[in-house]
Formats: C-alpha cells, structure tokens, sequence
C-alpha cells in the first residue's frame, strides 16, 4: 500500500496522524508512507524524526484581519495546489488522508479530484470551515464527538475519537515520574500547558501571579511556556521560583502527566483526547482565537459530564489560582473528574481510523 497522510501546522494536527501512520507502518510493514506538510512549520521536524518522508507546500492561512500577508495568500494557495498535485500524482497513493492544517486541505482536495480514496479526521466537535468543504469531496470522516456527525453526509461519518501520540510505553508511577523531570517526588504538582507553540494568556497568567506561587512554596508547577514565548518568560520572577520549573517544550509528555496532580490547558482536540485516555483532573482554559470558538465546544462537552474545570481565558488572572488549589485540596473531587474524563475514551482511536483507510483500500 502507498498512503499520504497531510496535518500540521500545530502539534494538534501532527501528532494525531504520526500516531496513525505509526499504527499504520506497525501492521502493516510493508506500506510506504509519505506525509504532506505545511514549509516552515513543526511538521518539517517533527515528522523525519518519527521516521517518515514529507513534502512541504508554500501555504499558510487567510488571516481574518486586515494585514497584508492576505495579499499573498491566492498564489500561496495556487502554488500549494500545483504542488500537492505533483507530489501525489508521483506518489501515486491508495489514499490521502487529512488530519487538519491548510497544507492537509490542499492535499485533500487535490486529492479527491484526481479520484483518490480520501479521508479526514476532525478532531473537534465544531468542524472549521475547510474540513466543512472537503467533507463534500473525501469518501471517509472520522469524528471525535457525535455530535460532529450533522456537519457531514450521513453515509460518510465514522465515529472513531481522537488518535493520541505515541507515548514511550514506560509505566510511569507518580513519585518516579517526578524524580526524573528534577522535582520534588512529595509535592503537590500542577502542569501548565498552552499547546506545542505556547499559550500567551496562560503566560502571561503565570508571571503575574508571582505573589500568589511564590507564598505556597508547598505546591511545585511545571510550566511548559512553548517555543514562541521561551526567551520572553525564562527569565520572570516566577520562572526564578525554586517550585516552577518552566520549558519551552516537553518531549516526552508522558513522564510530565504522571508527575501531575492536576492539569491546567488549552483544550486542543490532541491535549483533551490525552487527558481522556489518561484520566488526568483538568482545568480547561479554551483560546478565544481559534476558527469559530472550537476550543470552548470541546472544553464543553467535557464540563457538560463534570469530567473537567472550566476557567473562561478573560478570567484566567482572577480565578485561576483559587481554582487549582481548590483542586488540589478536594482529592474527591479529582477522583470524579478523573473517572468521568476516563469513561470517554477507551483508547481505541488509533486502530479505528487504521481500519478505516484499510476499508478504503479494499473497496478501491
């Protein structure tokens, strides 16, 4: 078999179909593997070192201000167009799927016009607008949430949920966890991510509420501030504390879940589908700049089954503190957000979106 997958952009499009063509390359050894991306994006690193070939098209979005990248963006669609088409009539794959990012929908639509079995996983409960129009084309859609399913043809919808990355598979126990990320294996510990480029809300939370970290000394943070804002926040009062221990990125999130009590987050598709499947107590804090407020439709379906904290991102510098360590004092209330957040997920995702492009084969 010879499949093109296509996502990027942000770690939240990636890391799903590296988990997928993980699978994928796992079963079935023989399948050639090929991954269309986005020049200049995380993909371009990330997806060579998972051990895959990518092809990087000149495209990027359409902003949704006045700016004059806008004026760029018919020739940066164009080019990425006639590029895709090169890549896949070369390639000459069974199928293409897409797992979100503009590069993913240029593949995809190239793709469904040469009649290429195609397939897309949207991993929101609210779809964007270019999964809405390739789901007009693709033959395949994977759903995370049932509710997705009126967005799209009837006859096309699979609900599969959301593929995770791939873990390093070692058991990791609390205390242990926290040896190895250099922390206090007795305290209390809160992780603090805002997604693989960072979160500036959330930063910017953090470093105000130096007064509020530095006076419980008893409760120890890891404060992952992402690759954007690294050299901005290294060096805050609160980054100084001896109990917040802040990175730019953290390669193997495994280890970092363990290690914590509670998780404060964005609530991408990818960080709520891993939340799920370990059953971590969350507080949710959606971006407000995502295409058509995805984030807080996601976080809601969560809070809806009490399986998550909601914190809205205008509230953050007034409410966040007194809802972690409110948390972090009801142990009872963990325990229910955890079991809850657990029961939506059964881990399964993964296989069944394998088994969906394998159906897709078949039928060609």
């Amino acid at each position: 078999m010879r499949i093109i997958f296509s996502g990027g952009g942000t770690g939240g499009h990636i890391y799903p179909a590296i988990a997928v063509a993980a699978l994928m390359r796992k079963k079935y050894p023989d399948t050639e593997i090929l991954f269309i991306g986005a020049k200049d994006k995380i993909e371009m690193t990330k997806v060579p070192k998972a051990g895959f070939d990518i092809e990087g098209l000149w495209i990027s979005g359409f902003q949704r201000k006045l700016t004059y990248r806008n004026a760029l963006f018919p020739f940066k669609l164009l080019a990425s167009l006639v590029r895709a088409r090169r890549v896949i009539r070369e390639f000459k794959p069974e199928v293409v799927a897409g797992f979100g990012g503009y590069a993913s929908g240029a593949a995809l639509w190239v793709a469904g016009k040469m009649g290429i079995k195609t397939l897309i996983q949207e991993q929101n409960s609210y779809p964007g607008v270019t999964n809405k129009i390739l789901g007009k084309v693709v033959d395949r859609v994977c759903i995370a949430y049932r509710d997705t399913a009126r967005f799209f043809d009837e006859d096309k919808v699979v609900l599969t949920g959301n593929p995770v990355r791939e873990m390093s598979g070692q058991q990791w126990s609390q205390s242990t966890a926290r040896v190895e990320m250099s922390l206090d294996a007795a305290k209390p510990t809160v992780l603090v991510i805002g997604g693989s480029l960072g979160a500036r809300s959330l930063n910017r939370c953090l470093r105000d509420a130096y007064n509020g970290i530095r006076e419980r000394s008893d409760v120890q943070w890891i404060w992952q501030c992402g690759s954007l804002y690294w050299e901005e926040y290294r060096h805050s009062s609160t980054a100084g504390l001896d109990h917040v221990h802040i990175m730019s990125f953290i390669e193997d999130m495994d280890v970092a879940y363990a290690a914590a009590d509670i998780v404060v987050s964005r609530a991408g598709a990818l960080t709520l589908a891993e939340l799920m499947v370990l059953g971590k107590p969350s507080i949710l804090v959606p971006s407000p700049n995502v295409a058509e407020d995805h984030q807080s439709k996601n976080a809601k379906a969560l809070v809806d089954k009490n399986a998550a904290v909601f914190v809205k991102d205008d509230e953050l510098n007034a409410l966040l503190l007194s809802e972690v360590y409110a948390l972090l004092k009801n142990a009872r209330k963990r325990e229910q957000l955890s079991g809850n957040i657990k029961s939506l997920s059964d881990g399964k995702a993964t296989e069944r979106i394998v088994d969906e492009i394998i159906r897709l084969v078949s039928r060609d």
